[in-house]
């Protein structure tokens, strides 16, 4: 059934939907009026043609009753020939009374019945009918003839041939019937004509549109044009269009959200369980460590120790302090404490950051430098965990810019804070940027770092609602910023 209805739709276009509920209609419409007017015009023609014998007939009735009148033979034929010598004629015939023929002028005798001209003497009334003569169908006028007193002394017959009728007929019908043809053609022309400026070229523009949309140009648009009903129904394509378009584009970001929700579903997961391994080890080591580091301490009040026994001492001690700082950057790592909220100034939490790491920038020969802004902006943070964040950021661009520059820098946007650490290091390589975030990644030398730092500023940062983002700093190296809300309400706990 859909194959059958594609045919016809392929072929069954609007053009010829339009021919068969227009023209087929003016058509037939037309051929009625003309085959009725053609018929009227028939019946024309030969009232006309009998009109012509009548007039004849008239026009030698006088001559015709005075010389049967006074017996002119002579006169009689010279009338006879004068009607027939005009053509129009087929034969004249002159009858008496009693229904004798008197005088003829024409090819062919006729065969009249004198019951019926005596009838017609006898009535004296002109009459046209007709009939044969000599086998051939004709038209036959009769006119009584009267002598000087007005009495009826004979009957007069012209005759014209049926052919002639018909002859006449048919050449009007021909006529008639090319005219026809004609104005037809010509009316079609003009309705298909109309139709294509009317119609037919705004359709075929509307389907180019849609054929060029099918063939995958998905920004092309319909430009209305045309009678009100094309543009409406371009319009409605061009909507149509759009909301297509937009529903495509939702699909997408839904898609796009989709996967960042699983990606960071997936990080979650991970991250939890490395928290739980990372929490686990911390107190087990923490214990150990603790005991290891009192022993060393104790063993170094004794002042009769040798000095390489004091030395190995001193080492332990440092590397259990070492151990610690690991653990607490675990621990930091694996807690969800509760936020403790309060009103902070970002240039009190800047100055404790670089008090925090003065002396490792001294020791690697950095310049730490912080600009300030003329005013200073209070946000609503856990003031411990964002110094935190800050000193692991500072510590990550001391180590990554030895005998370098680092800057600290800070400032208000609508609705946000940021806090920003610039150094001149070696930048940030592009094939790392997707796993700077993610724990135990380190592009330092073993012993050199945990690979943790950036992780807990990550946490805390997403804790405090805010946004960490990096790239490629004015100095040359790289850039860490992230950004805090600033006008956020405490809640109970928080007050509390």
């Amino acid at each position: 059934m859909d194959g059958q209805n594609t045919f016809l739709s392929r072929f069954f276009s609007l053009r010829w939907a339009f021919a068969i509920s227009v023209v087929v209609p003016l058509a037939a419409a037309a051929a009625l009026t003309g085959y009725l007017t053609i018929r009227f015009l028939e019946d024309k023609v030969e009232q006309r043609m009998q009109k012509d014998l009548e007039l004849v007939a008239r026009a030698i009735q006088l001559p015709l009753s005075h010389s049967l009148e006074l017996n002119r033979e002579g006169s009689i034929a010279q009338a006879l020939e004068s009607a027939f010598s005009i053509g129009k004629v087929y034969g004249v015939y002159v009858y008496d009374q009693e229904g004798q023929q008197v005088a003829s002028a024409g090819r062919v005798e006729p065969e009249p019945e004198k019951e019926k001209l005596t009838e017609l003497a006898a009535y004296g009334e002109e009459r046209g009918e007709y009939g044969h003569v000599a086998g051939r169908k004709v038209y036959s006028y009769f006119v009584p003839l009267t002598d000087s007193g007005g009495r009826v002394n004979g009957l007069l017959q012209l005759t014209r041939r049926e052919s002639d009728f018909q002859e006449d007929i048919r050449a009007m019908r021909a006529n008639g019937a090319i005219g026809l043809a004609a104005a037809m053609l010509l009316m079609s022309g003009l309705v298909f004509y109309g139709h294509h400026r009317a119609m037919g070229r705004y359709f075929s523009s509307l389907i180019t549109s849609m054929s060029r949309v099918a063939e995958g140009e998905r920004s092309h648009r319909f430009t209305p044009h045309g009678p009100t009903e094309i543009v409406s129904i371009g319009l409605q394509f061009n909507h149509m269009l759009d909301r297509i378009e937009a529903a495509q584009k939702e699909l997408r970001q839904r898609r796009d959200r989709q996967e960042q929700l699983k990606t960071q579903l997936r990080q979650a997961e991970k991250l939890a369980a490395i928290g739980q391994l990372a929490a686990g080890v911390a107190h087990e080591l923490g214990t150990p460590l603790g005991v290891v580091s009192g022993k060393a301490q104790r063993a170094l009040r004794n002042k009769n120790l040798d000095q390489d026994v004091s030395g190995a001492l001193k080492d332990i001690r440092g590397e259990v302090r070492r151990m610690e700082h690991i653990i607490r950057q675990l621990l930091d790592f694996s807690r969800h404490n509760t936020l403790r909220k309060k009103p902070a100034s970002l240039g009190r939490l800047a100055h404790a950051s670089l008090s925090a790491v003065a002396q490792e920038a001294f020791e690697h020969d950095v310049q730490l430098e912080m600009q300030e802004t003329e005013r200073d902006t209070m946000v609503h943070v856990d003031s411990v965990h964002i110094v935190q964040a800050l000193v692991n950021l500072l510590r990550n661009a001391i180590q990554s810019a030895p005998a370098g520059k680092v800057i600290l820098s800070w400032g208000l946007e609508p609705g946000q804070a940021w806090m920003q650490v610039d150094d001149n290091g070696p930048g940030i390589p592009e094939e790392i940027r997707n796993k700077l975030f993610e724990p135990f990644f380190t592009t330092k030398e073993v012993g050199a770092g945990t690979g943790l730092g950036l992780a807990v500023v990550h946490g805390i940062i997403e804790e405090h609602e805010g946004e960490l983002e990096f790239g490629e700093s004015h100095l040359g190296g790289a850039f860490f910023r992230f950004r805090l809300p600033v006008h956020q309400t405490p809640t109970e706990d928080e007050k509390a």
